[in-house]
């Protein structure tokens, strides 16, 4: 007579793999997508108009593709490159070495603000190092970050990352508008 084999009892199987899938999906993080923000312009409403953009009104910021940079067709380092676009942007009136200024009435601060018509106009060549286009790019924001901090200072006596208040935060953002006009990558070549 032939011996039947044991079964084995899997009815708790399917429980247990459950309990594990439910484990490993409460246990694990995913990663988050990060990357650059950018507030798009509105779009053209006639895109055959030519924008007339005085030449002392634009910082041109060049990477070629061996991660050099020039600012204004000078070399310049990363760095520096934060200190540099904040003494383009800062207001120098009657200086033709500067972008040109203009007064205007900010109705979200209730006050008259002095602005910049300055433009940083930044191209890169296609050959750039993604680490080279992200520590430009962040030092452009940290300009920009900090000219709105010294402003809330100024006037609210905080950060400008501690404002609460929508109207104070636009009023800023309309004060120290983020003007970077990014060209699409092309071959520099050698600077």
């Amino acid at each position: 007579m032939a011996r039947k084999a044991p079964e084995i009892n899997a009815g708790s199987m399917a429980d247990i793999a459950f309990l594990l899938l439910i484990f490993f999906l409460v246990t694990t993080t995913m990663d988050v997508d990060t990357g650059i923000t950018r507030r798009l312009p509105p779009p053209v409403e006639d895109p055959d108009q030519d924008i007339d953009v005085k030449e002392r009104n634009v910082m041109k910021v060049l990477v070629n593709s061996r991660d050099r940079l020039m600012v204004n067709g000078k070399e310049a380092f990363v760095e520096n490159l934060k200190e540099i676009a904040k003494d383009f942007m800062a207001i120098h009136p009657d200086n033709p070495e500067y972008p040109e200024v203009q007064a205007k009435f900010i109705e979200e601060l209730n006050r008259e603000i002095v602005t910049s018509k300055g433009i940083i106009s930044l191209k890169n060549d296609r050959g750039t190092s993604y680490k080279m286009y992200i520590a430009v790019q962040n030092e452009l924001a940290a300009a920009f970050n900090e000219m709105k901090n010294e402003l809330s200072i100024e006037l609210y006596g905080v950060k400008y990352s501690q404002l609460v208040d929508e109207r104070s935060i636009k009023g800023i953002n309309k004060a120290i508008p983020v003007r970077i006009s990014e060209a699409e990558p092309q071959d520099i070549g050698g600077l």
